[in-house]
């Protein structure tokens, strides 16, 4: 065990740290939490600094070596604590995976908005699922549907069943390795609604990204060829032969990208209600179709 006076001394200079290497200050806090299992109570009334003994989860050096991956690695938190909050859900992350944003979350909300009753129950499917974070939204959202997560990266697999488990899901949950719809050839012509969040950077622009997405998070979940729409385009082309009459089409995409997408989705000549969706920032950021 170490003194709260230890703790309490690191965690003021880990928060001068992470200020010079411009990371938030709170990220140690969120470490100390997660890692350490210290109580956000005790961390925000400063109480450490009064214990004797601070009992924690992990070793104190344990602790500091992962802080300083952090700032000499820029490896981001959530991959150093292996987990991640999304939605009510704690998800395992790891460098499989992509981190799950706070802004997807709001494309669970909107495939309940614009399904309706009709859409609750059937087939229900999340392409390149990643974490199967929204795979598992899907599967709590729509209690009576079956759902489908599907990703090229059997790594990426190995976590969204963890995740299912975890969550007590996997009974509503079928995960498949392959590419987009390649393994769901059994559900043409039944699919409610087809859930995505494909990779959209466009690849010249993948150099650009902040170094913690850069040189940690994988690039088969970010790059989304030379205009950034290759995937989006393979997914309006080819969903069509998998929703059924009035099934949603509902994808997560790149700021700026809503004009090209709408006019790609009215081109196909099989999506109606076309619409372009914002995220908490105001910014487009889903487009939603249903197909003819």
């Amino acid at each position: 065990m170490t003194s709260g006076r230890e703790f309490y001394l690191w965690r003021e200079r880990a928060k001068q740290a992470a200020i010079a290497a411009q990371i938030s200050p709170a990220e140690v806090d969120w470490l100390l939490r997660a890692v350490a299992g210290l109580d956000n109570l005790a961390l925000r009334l400063q109480l450490l600094s009064g214990q004797e003994q601070v009992l924690v989860d992990s070793s104190f050096s344990q602790l500091q070596n992962l802080w300083q991956q952090r700032i000499e690695k820029r490896l981001p938190v959530q991959y150093l604590a292996g987990t991640t909050a999304w939605r009510h859900f704690q998800l395992k992350v790891s460098p499989a995976v992509l981190i799950p944003r706070p802004e997807t979350e709001l494309i669970v909300d909107i495939a309940k908005q614009a399904a309706g009753e009709e859409l609750n129950a059937g087939h229900w499917v999340d392409l390149g699922t990643g974490s199967g974070a929204i795979a598992l939204g899907l599967a709590v959202t729509f209690p009576q549907a079956t759902i489908h997560g599907v990703d090229i990266s059997a790594e990426a697999l190995a976590v969204a069943l963890d995740n299912a488990v975890n969550l007590g899901l996997t009974s509503k949950i079928h995960f498949y390795r392959g590419n987009w719809w390649n393994p769901l050839a059994h559900l043409k012509g039944k699919v409610s609604g087809m859930v995505a969040n494909p990779p959209y950077i466009p690849t010249a622009h993948i150099q650009q990204l902040q170094p913690e997405v850069l040189r940690h998070e994988p690039h088969l979940a970010l790059d989304g060829g030379q205009d950034g729409l290759e995937h989006i385009r393979h997914l309006i082309e080819v969903s069509v032969d998998y929703l059924h009459p009035g099934g949603i089409w509902l994808i997560e995409m790149m700021a700026g990208q809503g004009e090209i997408v709408t006019q790609m989705l009215k081109a196909q000549g099989y999506y109606y209600n076309i619409k372009l969706l914002p995220d908490l920032a105001g910014i487009e950021r889903f487009a939603l179709a249903y197909r003819r």
